[in-house]
């Protein structure tokens, strides 16, 4: 038994073709009709860095080892200030998640720190790029100590006897 193909309508040749065709990307902000805005990992961390030190009770940016490495390095002649240790990102074409390492100053509310870094972090990045920013996990690396604290003036801790057990 034979089988007669018959061709397909016009009509139905259009429609196989759109179902075919791959949908349009959604514009937004980064994606117009004029072309697509890309934006560089380096450029998400700069602003996020600048508006995580902004906040009060940010000592520093970053781990011990990360600090110490970025104090080496600046002090070679021609080097900038980095202003993006201590963050890390996570970034697609329209969202980012940043990570953000930090030193906090002795007596702040770390909690409240926290938030305002994501508060801060959230509206300059989302501002200046136009991503939209799905999370900013903080990590609280160390507390800097008052300098009496540091000298050891009047701060040697008492001996202890025993083991504590904490509640």
């Amino acid at each position: 038994m034979s089988t007669v193909t018959v061709p397909a309508t016009t009509e139905e040749s259009k429609a196989r073709e759109a179902a075919n065709a791959p949908e349009p990307k959604p514009l937004d902000a980064l994606h117009t009709a004029y072309g697509d805005t890309t934006i560089a990992d380096q450029v998400v961390e700069k602003i996020a860095g600048i508006a995580a030190r902004e906040v009060p009770g940010v000592y520093a940016m970053g781990s011990a080892v990360g600090r110490a490495y970025t104090s080496m390095t600046q002090r070679m002649p021609g080097q900038q200030q980095s202003v993006s240790g201590g963050v890390s990102i996570e970034k697609g074409e329209r969202q980012t998640a940043i990570g953000v390492s930090i030193v906090v100053e002795y007596g702040v509310s770390i909690v409240q720190v926290a938030d305002n870094i994501r508060d801060a972090v959230i509206k300059s990045v989302e501002y200046g790029t136009g991503l939209d920013v799905v999370s900013v996990d903080v990590n609280v690396t160390d507390v800097h100590l008052p300098a009496e604290y540091e000298t050891g003036a009047d701060s040697t801790p008492a001996p202890s006897t025993g083991s504590a057990t904490l509640a």
